[in-house]
Order: C-alpha cells, then structure tokens, then sequence
C-alpha cells in the first residue's frame, strides 16, 4: 500500500511554553525545552507503526507522541541532538522512497486576530483548553489553522521564538492543526507575523 507524507517537519530547538504543552499531552518521552524535534504525519494511519520502529531502533531518539486515526497517523520524536533528530528523520524518508519536498505544502485556512476579548469569550475558551495557559480578558487572541495538522506544532514554536506571546493551545491531530495565542494586540501581531513569515520560507525550502 503506498503511504503518503503530508507532513514532516523539523524544529531546531523547542521553546520554553511549547515543550511544557507538548509534555502535558505526551504518551511516551517528555521533551524538554531546547530538544530538537521532527513532527511526520503520513496516511494511512496505521503506516506510523513501521516508521516510529525504524526511527527508534536507527537512532537515540526518543518518542513522545503517536497518534493513530483512521485517515492519518503522526509522530513526534526528539533529542538533545539535532544530528540524531536528522538521522531519524532521513530514516523515515529511505523508508517511504521519499524526500522532503515529498511532502505537502503547509496551507494557512485560518488565520485572524480578535482583539480585546471580552469576559464571557475568555470565560468559554479557557473551560476548552485546560493544558496550556488561560486567556485574560481584554487581552487580544491570534487563532490560526492549517492544513496538514502537524506543521501547526511548528507554526506554534515559531511563534514563541518570535514574539513575546502566551501559548493556550495546540492542536496537532485530524484534517486540520489549530493554535490559539495569546497577548497584546503588538505581542498578537508580532506571533501572527512570525508564523505567516515561518510558513512561506518551509514552503519555499520544500518547493526548491
């Protein structure tokens, strides 16, 4: 059966808020902040089993997250070392016949500001979100989605690099990865920024 990559991406280093979310959700290795990271989604989903072996028994990577659905199957591994990282991650490509501008482009469907939110919205987002940080009312919110899911792990870590910004969810699973940050209405600018610039130079890397 031929397995498709949708989404594989690497991250140099895992800020500060989005190791410790990441770490709330973890089903295996707790990643820490500084740990490079390789976030691959593929379908079908059952097709994740053989990669997350081959990535584990080739190298010193540890696992932090696999997801099975139906549709498709991702998996987060990292280290210390971004080299080990790398390796895995060329591993998986061998596997699949594949390279990296094999996979699909990060496509923005969602991407908007609310700005100065209200009480009654903070009070009904943060009774959703209960891993990251809450929203504060009067403070302004940055939601973005993309499609693949996974690339909204890296769209987050890009964001916390670039501005100063509080991270309140993350989702990296389904037909679609949401984010939702939170700041002033600079700090909210500035995360949105960050992301939308991050976003058109992975696609440009994956294009050339």
């Amino acid at each position: 059966m031929k397995v498709s990559l949708r989404t594989f991406v690497f991250i140099d280093a895992l800020q500060p808020q989005l190791a410790s979310y990441l770490a709330t959700s973890s089903q295996g290795f707790l990643p820490v902040p500084g740990d490079a990271c390789m976030w691959i989604e593929v379908a079908p989903g059952m097709a994740v089993h053989n990669l997350s072996d081959i990535a584990l028994k080739g190298t010193n990577v540890r696992m932090g997250e696999q997801v099975v659905e139906r549709s498709f199957g991702s998996m987060e591994i990292h280290y210390r070392n971004q080299s080990e990282v790398i390796a895995a991650g060329d591993m998986v490509l061998e596997k699949l016949g594949a390279r990296v501008e094999s996979r699909l482009p990060c496509k923005v469907a969602w991407n908007e500001i609310i700005r100065a939110i209200t009480p009654d919205h903070a009070t009904l987002i943060n009774r959703q979100f209960r891993k990251g940080s809450m929203i504060l009312p009067g403070k302004s919110m940055f939601i973005l989605e993309v499609e693949p899911a996974g690339y909204i792990v890296y769209a987050a870590n890009e964001a916390e690099k670039g501005a100063h910004v509080t991270l309140v969810d993350v989702k990296p699973f389904g037909t679609f990865g949401r984010l939702t940050m939170m700041g002033s209405e600079a700090e909210a600018e500035a995360a949105q920024r960050a992301v939308i610039a991050a976003i058109e130079r992975l696609n440009q890397r994956a294009a050339s």
